[in-house]
């Protein structure tokens, strides 16, 4: 099938599919007589693999060293380990931001609660000059990164 052809039935645009044919995603395409790319059937079914492994987090470079030359050819142990350490950066990944969240939380509130009269820049101040105390309490892997680092 030859690029629109793919693009339509992909839903990815003809420059995406290009990209990817040239970072070594896809199989380069046999060039007819004219100069326009044909692309194998299973073509298609590799695209979607990558899209799909796109949308659950996975990198270029990742999906490239786990995609067999040939489909048929699936490392299941190599894939099976790549699933469950992608599985582990998600969940450090959630701890992340639940962590940030229940910063940012707690700023909200410490804002909401100021003094009345304090002017915004006193405010503000006050609670990084606070939060920069708790990072210094903090064990290690509880610190914002920003905050655990030791000013100059």
């Amino acid at each position: 099938m030859k690029i629109g052809e793919l693009a339509r039935m992909s839903g990815v645009a003809a420059s995406r599919i290009r990209f990817y044919e040239a970072n070594g995603l896809l199989q380069p395409a046999q060039r007819q007589a004219n100069g326009y790319r044909e692309y194998a059937p299973e073509t298609l079914t590799r695209l979607e693999i990558i899209l799909r492994a796109q949308d659950t987090g996975f990198s270029l470079e990742e999906i490239r060293a786990l995609l067999p030359p040939d489909q048929g050819d699936w490392p299941h142990d190599e894939l099976l380990q790549a699933l469950r350490r992608k599985v582990s950066e998600i969940a450090l990944l959630e701890q992340r931001l639940a962590q940030n969240k229940r910063h940012l939380v707690a700023l909200i509130k410490e804002m909401e609660a100021s003094a009345a009269g304090e002017d915004c820049a006193g405010r503000a101040k006050r609670v990084l000059e606070r939060m920069h105390q708790e990072a210094r309490r903090a064990p290690t892997g509880e610190r914002p990164a920003r905050l655990a680092k030791k000013r100059a």
